[in-house]
């Protein structure tokens, strides 16, 4: 039993380790698209990621279908800050 409970506590540990270690950029794009407008934050391995997240978030939201996500995803953003932690 306590085999079990250390190996769980290993894996937990592990999994806590990896998530943080991928997380060490963080990017804000505000994105302006259909009349609307959102910003969003998100964080990632590397400041290009951050940043493809963090508009693909905010165009998951301004737009409706696919076709739009895609054009959406295309739009410039109105401004984009990323910070390294």
């Amino acid at each position: 039993m306590w085999v079990g409970v250390l190996l769980g506590a290993a894996f937990l540990a592990a999994l806590v380790w990896t998530t943080l270690a991928q997380s060490n950029v963080e990017c804000e794009v505000c994105v302006d698209y259909g009349g609307g407008s959102i910003c969003r934050s998100v964080a990632g391995s590397d400041t290009e990621e951050a940043a493809r997240q963090a508009q693909a978030n905010a165009c998951a939201i301004l737009s409706r279908g696919v076709t739009q996500g895609l054009e959406c995803d295309r739009t410039p953003p109105r401004s984009l800050r990323c910070s390294e932690s």
